[in-house]
């Protein structure tokens, strides 16, 4: 893989930290804010609109740069709002970074994966998607972590400031390693792609992406209750919870990343099957501690690896769209993780219990095969082509 990848990668890292990081942090922004906690809560939500609004909108609005300039605009766009975030003592001016933020971190993470896409042979597209991604994964071992235990220390403008530090480098790293393609003269056309994009294949391979990736947020999102209540966990453990399923994620990204090129269907549906099966068994077996904390390793790989396999899959049918493929990904994937916590955040309200988000965790997936069984004749017996 080419340097630049992996530089991409470590700015994604920053990202997916900012993303993911508030989850630690909301009870203090309240309290030093003056707001309530629902209202601190809406700072990830404005993120994730702005993500799932921002990766299509970027994309059309840098697709006539240079893609250098447009990672270097979007980057360093993200820095300055995160010091703005960091310094600011206006609860309305922070959610309006968390806005900002999303929607330069969704341009730049739909420009990147065009980039590092178009920086290897078109039969590695995978190997490219899954070093990009392995930043995402990263962020939820290493830099979520990290970004609750400096808020702890120094309060929580100075994750705030770490996200913003770490991103540093990757800006100089890029303006180095990222070759510089000027536009070419016949610039692309955003009619031409869009229209490439309606594609059946295309549109079964995001909606399945989004289905897994809700399915996988559904139960992340509720995880520290349901170890904590169900399964009798002690409160220490969650840390270590959540970083066995970033290692699950990373590793699964990693081992899809070999095989989603030239072997798609070997991840997709044994890994499929069995991302079904785990979710069935972690909410029948989440009172067992030993049981919960094997299957939450194991769901955080099949998790990523399924899904990072789709998105590798999207970006091959979106080969004749070239600059926007990438953002309908982006786009799908964070739907995905906006409609997931929000149904299993309707199942818990329900009263229906810690493990009503496992079985909709399962339930997506069970629809995303139903999907793919009913578009077969279209599309899905081509996935692997």
């Amino acid at each position: 893989m080419p340097y630049a990848i992996y530089v991409l990668g470590l700015a994604v890292f920053a990202q997916g930290t900012s993303e993911f990081m508030l989850s630690g942090l909301v009870p203090d922004i309240a309290s030093d804010l003056n707001v309530s906690i629902p209202a601190a809560g809406a700072l990830t939500s404005a993120f994730a609109v702005g993500m799932i609004v921002g990766a299509p909108l970027m994309a059309l609005l840098s697709m006539r740069w240079p893609q250098r300039r447009a990672l270097l605009v979007f980057l360093t766009a993200f820095v300055a709002v995160h010091v703005v975030g960091a310094l600011t003592t206006s609860f309305a001016v922070l959610l309006a970074t968390r806005v900002l933020g999303a929607l330069a971190n969704a341009g730049f993470l739909a420009v990147g994966l065009a980039t590092a896409t178009g920086m290897v042979e078109p039969s590695a597209k995978g190997r490219a998607t899954s070093a990009l991604l392995g930043g995402v994964t990263l962020a939820c071992v290493a830099g979520v972590p990290a970004g609750a235990v400096l808020g702890q220390v120094w309060g929580w403008r100075s994750a705030f400031w770490a996200v913003a530090l770490v991103s540093v480098p990757a800006l100089f790293a890029i303006v180095r390693s990222v070759p510089h393609r000027p536009q070419a003269t016949k610039a692309p056309s955003a009619r031409g792609e869009l229209r490439a994009l309606r594609g059946p294949r295309l549109l079964v391979t995001l909606g399945l992406g989004m289905l897994v990736n809700a399915a996988t947020f559904c139960t992340f999102t509720f995880l520290t209750p349901l170890i904590t209540n169900v399964s009798g966990l002690n409160e220490s453990w969650v840390p270590v919870v959540l970083a066995l399923f970033g290692f699950g994620s990373f590793a699964g990204v990693t081992v899809a990343g070999r095989w989603s090129d030239a072997r798609p269907m070997l991840v997709l549906v044994p890994g499929g099957a069995a991302l079904l099966v785990g979710w069935l068994l972690l909410s029948v077996g989440a009172d067992q501690p030993g049981v919960a904390i094997v299957l939450v390793l194991v769901q955080g790989a099949l998790s990523f690896g399924v899904g990072s396999t789709l998105i590798t899959r999207a970006l091959y049918a979106a080969a004749e769209a070239p600059a926007l493929g990438g953002a309908f990904a982006t786009a799908a994937l964070n739907v995905g993780a906006a409609v997931g916590p929000a149904l299993g955040g309707l199942t818990l309200g329900a009263g229906l219990g810690y493990r009503s988000p496992v079985w909709v965790s399962a339930l997506l997936v069970a629809l995303a095969f139903a999907v793919a069984g009913l578009a077969r004749p279209a599309s899905a017996s081509r996935l692997g082509r």
